[in-house]
């Protein structure tokens, strides 16, 4: 019985080393196979992003839509400044040539504003392919 039970810590020992490296390759081989699809799916892109390109019709189009090239003959018309009144940035302040002295003490802002980052409680993660909902300023009442 005991030599039994020897032989079966004897294995244990053999085999668990062994166990141990076959999972790590079987790990190592998934990684691997995972990062050649991703190199096959970019390949797979690049062929068909050359394949646009040698369309006559596709050069075309981006030739008038990233150059403005037109043909002869024809008239384009670009629309400058087409944004609506309430989001045209507003006239900034000249900067003075003068210097000021701050009326707070610049380093414990810092690290308020550190610790403070530090310790927030809510994180929120950009979302992929979602654009980022901007406030839409509400006009004010000028003089």
């Amino acid at each position: 019985m005991v030599i039994m039970l020897g032989l079966v810590v004897l294995a244990a020992f053999v085999l668990v080393p062994t166990i141990g490296t076959y999972v790590d390759q079987r790990q190592q081989i998934a990684a691997l196979e995972a990062a050649v699809e991703v190199s096959r799916q970019e390949v797979a892109d690049l062929e068909a992003q050359r394949d646009r390109w040698a369309d006559p019709a596709y050069i075309t189009t981006q030739a008038r839509e990233r150059l403005y090239y037109v043909r002869p003959g024809e008239v384009v018309y670009l629309v400058d400044n087409d944004l609506p009144a309430e989001l045209v940035p507003q006239e900034q302040d000249p900067v003075s040539d003068e210097v000021e002295q701050t009326r707070t003490d610049w380093m414990s802002q810092l690290v308020r504003s550190v610790t403070s980052a530090g310790l927030a409680q809510t994180v929120k993660a950009p979302t992929v392919g979602v654009p980022d909902e901007q406030p839409t300023p509400t006009p004010t009442d000028a003089p």
